[in-house]
């Protein structure tokens, strides 16, 4: 008797006539591709972006992309499995797909130090929809850019632009080799480092000050590493009268961009 994992894989018919299962690409695939409607529509509309090298959609998907876009000559027009099996298993496309370089990555003195800007930096924050969706608020609340660190953080592309709705190409971002070396940099540029700590002394509320501020955010496991948060000017925690005890990064990371728009107010 098969097993239900089995039963449920796709299949297509071999040459030799026995079934076998679609060649699916391997995860990794997802370093250089984009998918789903949002994500896509903004790489294209993007004209920092590099040519793509590819770009798939179905029928109707390509009419919406020739509507908004024009005519693009690299379209491959294909159902949605086609579409799929070019990409890692599960990724939800929405009819379209897009592979394309990625996107250049900002220097720290791009960032302007001016009154009320707010930049975000993810201390080995590793989980695509998290960074995805800190992305997201970035974008929503008007943060300046995000800065990872090159070795511990994901590609913008894949599940990650996929979980940041279009804010991948919307939202600056630098990619750096030590956090607390930038931080170094980024003081002497203008800003002033707040580090997010839920033992910190100050809420979030009492550290804010309306001058150009760089929110620290660590991962959800270990928090701000000791030396990136022995580089910031100030730590601070999230109010959470509720009592309980943390957020998701992300979450936070939304609470947190909220505020500081509410300083900035």
């Amino acid at each position: 008797m098969s097993s239900s994992r089995e039963r449920n894989a796709p299949w297509k018919a071999g040459k030799k006539g026995g079934p076998r299962p679609f060649n699916r690409k391997p995860d990794n695939v997802s370093d250089d591709w984009l998918w789903g409607w949002h994500a896509v529509s903004a790489a294209l509309a993007n004209t920092a972006r590099e040519h793509p090298m590819r770009l798939l959609a179905t029928a109707e998907r390509a009419k919406e992309i020739e509507q908004r876009f024009g005519r693009q000559k690299i379209l491959e027009t294909l159902d949605p499995q086609a579409i799929g099996n070019n990409l890692p298993a599960g990724a939800v496309h929405q009819g379209v797909a897009l592979r394309i370089p990625h996107l250049q990555a900002w220097g720290l003195d791009a960032f302007e130090p001016r009154p009320g800007a707010v930049l975000l930096m993810l201390d080995q924050v590793t989980d695509p929809q998290n960074v995805g969706a800190i992305l997201r608020s970035a974008a929503a609340f008007g943060a300046s850019g995000v800065i990872l660190q090159d070795r511990h953080a994901p590609k913008l592309a894949g599940a990650l632009a996929k979980a940041a709705a279009g804010a991948v190409d919307m939202i600056p971002s630098a990619r750096v080799i030590n956090l607390s070396r930038a931080l170094e940099e980024l003081a002497e540029l203008g800003w002033r480092a707040v580090g997010l700590a839920g033992g910190a002394d100050k809420t979030l509320e009492q550290a804010l000050d309306g001058t150009p501020t760089v929110l620290v955010l660590g991962s959800e496991g270990e928090g701000l590493r000791r030396l990136v948060a022995e580089h910031c000017d100030d730590l601070a925690r999230i109010d959470m009268p509720g009592g309980f005890e943390s957020l998701n990064v992300s979450a936070a990371a939304a609470v947190a961009l909220y505020e500081a728009a509410r300083t900035r107010g």
